[in-house]
């Protein structure tokens, strides 16, 4: 199957009424969890435990996005903003997650993503989004990162367990407060 570049893809927002919005959520998550490093979660999570995460966003007013086929509506990619930690010190910033389908990556959906992910956060106010990329051999995330103006800020080494062997986190951070300093 061929799947269309970020030119043939609708970023819209993530509609908790489509069941087969949350479905295809599911499944992306999923393969993620499965054969991915980018997410320390072991056991992917049925469609309840996402729905209920996602509404939990959106209630929190952040963020939810799903990148779809312009042609035919299938759901390539979905990106969210979640809270950063929380305790309130921290209400003004957010981390970021971007999941692409692997059967759809490097073709400009996870940066078309994250640009309205990034421009969405804008929106709502926040001032920092911070990056935490599972596994420091994930490069195709630390490039999508670097190219919309994360810069890296370290990187926790070892601090994650999965698939037999410990990996490290790299930390990123977007100041999308418009201040110089």
């Amino acid at each position: 199957m061929t799947f269309p570049s970020a030119a043939d893809v609708q970023i819209r927002a993530y509609d908790p009424a489509q069941t087969s919005d949350t479905s295809t959520i599911t499944g992306i998550y999923a393969e993620h969890v499965l054969i991915g490093s980018g997410s320390f979660e072991l056991t992917p999570p049925d469609a309840s435990e996402m729905a209920r995460r996602l509404r939990a966003l959106l209630e929190g007013d952040y963020p939810v996005l799903v990148a779809a086929d312009k042609a035919d509506g299938t759901i390539l990619g979905y990106a969210y903003c979640a809270p950063y930690k929380p305790r309130p010190g921290y209400k003004y910033t957010v981390e970021d997650s971007v999941y692409v389908r692997q059967d759809a990556t490097g073709r400009g959906i996870g940066r078309a993503l994250l640009t309205a992910l990034v421009e969405q956060a804008q929106q709502r106010g926040y001032l920092q989004i911070m990056a935490a990329i599972g596994d420091s051999g994930n490069e195709a995330s630390v490039r999508l990162h670097r190219a919309c103006g994360f810069v890296e800020i370290g990187t926790a080494r070892r601090i994650g367990f999965k698939f037999g062997r410990f990996l490290d986190v790299v930390y990123m951070q977007l100041d999308i407060s418009g201040e110089e300093g």
